[in-house]
């Protein structure tokens, strides 16, 4: 059984991007401050650079490909399982990840009103290690 709130805390879809390749469109109107995506042990995934060296090449190749990010707090690579792995990167964003409670209880929310059929993005240098994909 999975404690807590799952994944994607809202209506979303995914469709092309005018940013970069597929994106995460809103489904519905979201309030500024309403959590949209949080990360849920036991069904979304952390790594250690250690662990992710010892996948299978595949698997590394498919985690390095824009799958996973490697946390500024924790160090680790976070592998969100859900469609929370396509919000596109923005110099404005509309989303925002922090760390609630503890450093593994990562909340995305809404930093202004979003209306429906609107892309959600964020600023991936808020929460990410830098920008290159390394095991």
């Amino acid at each position: 059984r999975l404690e807590g709130a799952l994944m994607m805390l809202v209506k979303t879809k995914l469709g092309a991007s005018k940013i970069h390749g597929i994106g995460l469109f809103a489904d519905q109107f979201i309030q500024k401050g309403t959590a949209v995506w949080r990360f849920t042990p036991g069904f979304d995934r952390r790594f250690s650079h250690k662990q992710a060296a010892k996948l299978q090449k595949r698997a590394q190749e498919f985690l390095r490909d824009g799958n996973t990010y490697t946390s500024k707090k924790s160090g680790l690579w976070i592998f969100p399982v859900d469609n929370g792995k396509f919000f596109n990167h923005s110099k404005h964003p509309n989303v925002r990840s922090t760390y609630e409670k503890r450093e593994i209880d990562i909340v995305t929310r809404a930093t202004r009103n979003i209306k429906r059929g609107e892309e959600l993005t964020e600023d991936y240098g808020a929460f990410e290690t830098g920008w290159a994909n390394q095991f």
